[in-house]
């Protein structure tokens, strides 16, 4: 997003939810949540990120889901977005496509990244939002908008957190990869979706302090920044992407998500 900006592209993040039901992962951050509350405190987070990035931001509105554990697992919480009706939640997302009319838009795969069920429900509100706002038929305060492009992100594969994980090993610096990579034993690697690598290492320090505005989501001492900079610079200098619709003739692979458009 930030290398975009730096061209002159105009961003827009969608938030679902506020992330209300989240935990508090960075112990510096809790007084701040004892006295404002969760919600308030990831909002001004948002807002901060936002500003190092460049880009605009906005809330669709929708209650956390929360993540759940269990053997059953537990039931979703009455109000929360993943369990909001598609159409509903979809209508919302689509008018701020057809106000904002995007060219591009990026969004979780089928299963989220990983199965958080937020994450599930953005992709599937995603792809139900991006068809009802180029509905013709759909009558709204906006004129229909066709988005050009769909992508899926792709940022943390086997192959990369393996690549990044076997050159820490072999800079004699402790891994933070050394449990993923045993959970990942049989799991398949889905860099074989990818289709599209951006190279944005320029931007990897910029990158880095809007996560650290996330202060209740980030422990600066945890394993997101255990690999240096420099290293990740080295060994995996781009973001990935899946191109999963698109309008326009482009030749893959891309380097560009705006290939076809330019």
């Amino acid at each position: 997003m930030a290398k975009y900006v730096s061209q002159g592209v105009c961003v827009l993040v969608v938030s679902c939810t506020g992330g209300e039901r989240g935990d508090v992962l960075n112990a510096a951050a809790q007084a701040d949540v004892d006295a404002l509350g969760l919600a308030e405190v990831r909002r001004r987070e948002m807002a901060a990120a936002a500003a190092i990035l460049g880009v605009n931001h906005v809330w669709l509105g929708y209650q956390d889901s929360g993540y759940p554990q269990g053997d059953p697992l537990p039931p979703l919480p009455t109000d929360c977005f993943a369990v909001v009706d598609l159409a509903e939640s979809a209508r919302s997302l689509a008018r701020h496509i057809r106000a904002f009319r995007p060219q591009v838009l990026t969004t979780y795969d089928e299963i989220g990244g990983y199965p958080h069920p937020d994450h599930v429900r953005c992709h599937q509100v995603s792809m139900a939002a991006v068809d009802l706002a180029a509905d013709a038929n759909w009558i709204d305060v906006s004129e229909p908008w066709a988005v050009s492009k769909v992508y899926y992100n792709h940022q943390f594969t086997k192959t990369r957190v393996t690549a990044l994980h076997l050159a820490m090993i072999d800079a004699d610096l402790e891994s933070p990869y050394q449990d993923w990579i045993a959970g990942w034993a049989d799991r398949p690697d889905n860099s074989v979706r990818i289709t599209t690598k951006v190279p944005v290492s320029e931007f990897f320090a910029v990158r880095d302090r809007a996560l650290l505005a996330h202060r209740t989501q980030i422990d600066p001492d945890g394993q997101w920044f255990a690999v240096p900079l420099e290293l990740q610079c080295r060994v995996w200098p781009t973001e990935d992407f899946e191109l999963a619709r698109s309008l326009v003739e482009t030749s893959l692979p891309e380097d560009d998500l705006f290939a076809g458009l330019r």
